[in-house]
């Protein structure tokens, strides 16, 4: 499986299931605005009052389902980083996508941005012929 097919997949959807962990070791999913960079790294943003917010400071492993359109999902593993100031490259590849996710930085209290570094993923199509492939990635 190459990592340019996986990115141009990813890139052809603009939600995906995000999953995280409570505290108390609960799972919790929400529907986000991804965009993805050329390494698969995923962004998304969301609020400070979230929960899914609380979960990722708490716990940075992720899980997000990518597609399901046709039986074909890319299933997703990764550790999210809350973005910082000196990251403005992946705030512009969200933007790219989400362009008035500018004026939404600007106005909504407490707006954040996350990058997904991938860890694993598993590309499925279960169309005739089937192909289910895997990446591990480093670290």
């Amino acid at each position: 499986m190459e990592k340019e097919f996986i990115y141009k997949f990813i890139q052809q959807h603009r939600v995906a299931v995000v999953s995280s962990v409570t505290k108390d070791g609960v799972p919790e999913s929400a529907l986000v605005g991804i965009a993805v960079s050329g390494d698969l790294e995923i962004v998304f943003d969301t609020i400070t009052t979230s929960r899914k917010y609380e979960n990722i400071i708490h716990n940075p492993s992720v899980a997000l389902v990518i597609g399901w359109d046709d039986e074909t999902t890319v299933q997703y593993e990764g550790m999210a980083m809350e973005l910082t100031d000196a990251d403005d490259r992946y705030r512009e590849i969200y933007y790219s996508v989400y362009p008035d996710g500018r004026e939404r930085a600007k106005t909504w209290p407490g707006l954040v941005h996350f990058k997904v570094l991938p860890r694993w993923l598993r590309y499925s199509n279960f169309n005739s012929p089937m192909v289910i492939e895997e990446m591990v990635f480093g670290g």
